[in-house]
């Protein structure tokens, strides 16, 4: 891994304001009863309501260019991007710092959508279409990358970067290594970013940090001991930090009941034991669960330290979910899915 020079800030940062703005942006959340209704909408009507939401200026600006679900789609992420960088605009600091840190997730996630479209054929267009401007790399930056000819050409670009180690694990043949290795690379710099902090939460940041590793390790487990992969693909796959990684580590492999049963006992088991059977057909519904524990646990850490970083990465994670949760139930309606298989793959906390 690249060595990294992490900023050192004099003193510990006051978070008074930042949190206080976040409160106010707290409000404008979709409350959850909302998802409920929105199941008994179809697609245009979900549209309207969310033009009397803090989503209308998006749907407004991109109705003329886009309908339906596409409308949403767009509007969502475009909104999210929006909302984040206002998160950035408005801190300062150590504050500034961590949120950056925390948003490199989506110069992840933007990456590996251009890969996996050069991958596939995709033209830029239609790549972006599915970028996220959130985190350090802006726009300008990722459609370059998309109008790039090839894979090789966009892994180019990223020469003398920390990018630079983990994009070349791309063989030319498959992603999955590449984007293994891009989740790494994050997860280390977000443990170095944390550890480095003076602040009071800081410490609790970390255990939020470890916990969400765990949880990224624990549905890599459920998908792959489901699929009977051996024990040493898997624990390729397992990110490191994790406060459980040992012990995750040592379920690789296992044969899928027994690692069910292995899992009693563990602090995130009853948001999922009565799903977590044996016989479970697909792990969804288990990831849905798994990732509503972790926005909980994300609150629940909050009220530690009110000003302080985790205020702000409660609600981070939150509007997060939100998105993904309108944009489940556009996806579902479109494809025609019952509402009951679409309400199970969303995350209500």
């Amino acid at each position: 891994m690249p060595v990294l020079r992490l900023p050192k800030f004099g003193k510990p940062v006051k978070y008074a304001y930042i949190t206080g703005r976040v409160r106010a942006m707290k409000t404008k959340l979709i409350p959850n009863e909302m998802y409920a209704r929105m199941l008994n909408m179809d697609i245009p009507e979900i549209a309207r309501y969310l033009e009397e939401t803090q989503y209308k200026e998006e749907i407004d600006a991109l109705a003329k260019d886009y309908s339906g679900a596409e409308l949403i789609e767009h509007a969502t992420f475009a909104n999210l991007a929006k909302t984040y960088r206002k998160l950035l605009e408005v801190s300062i600091d150590e504050p500034q710092f961590l949120i950056l840190e925390y948003l490199r997730r989506w110069d992840i996630w933007n990456i590996k959508t251009i890969l996996r479209g050069k991958f596939y054929g995709a033209s830029d267009s239609e790549i972006m279409k599915y970028i996220v401007p959130a985190g350090e790399l802006d726009r300008e930056f990722l459609e370059g990358l998309a109008k790039k000819d090839s894979i090789n050409d966009v892994i180019a670009a990223f020469e003398g970067t920390d990018f630079a180690e983990a994009l070349s694990k791309y063989d030319g043949k498959f992603l999955a290594s590449v984007e293994n290795a891009l989740d790494k690379l994050y997860y280390f710099r977000m443990e170095r970013a944390v550890g480095g902090t003076l602040s009071v939460g800081g410490g609790l940041l970390l255990k939020y940090v470890r916990r969400e590793i765990d949880i990224k390790n624990l549905i890599t487990l459920f998908r792959m001991n489901k699929a009977g992969i051996e024990a040493g693909i898997v624990q390729e796959n397992l990110i490191p930090g994790g406060k459980l990684s040992e012990e995750l580590s040592r379920m690789a492999g296992q044969p899928y009941a027994d690692f069910v049963r292995g899992l009693e006992g563990y602090p995130f088991w009853s948001a999922i034991s009565d799903v977590a059977t044996a016989d479970l057909d697909g792990v969804s519904r288990i990831e849905a669960r798994l990732k509503a524990y972790l926005i909980r646990y994300a609150w629940s850490l909050s009220n530690y330290h009110p000003l302080s970083i985790l205020p702000v990465l409660g609600y981070i994670v939150t509007k997060e979910t939100e998105v993904a949760n309108i944009r489940k139930i556009v996806r579902g309606k479109e494809a025609g899915l019952p509402n009951e298989l679409i309400e199970e793959q969303m995350v209500v906390a």
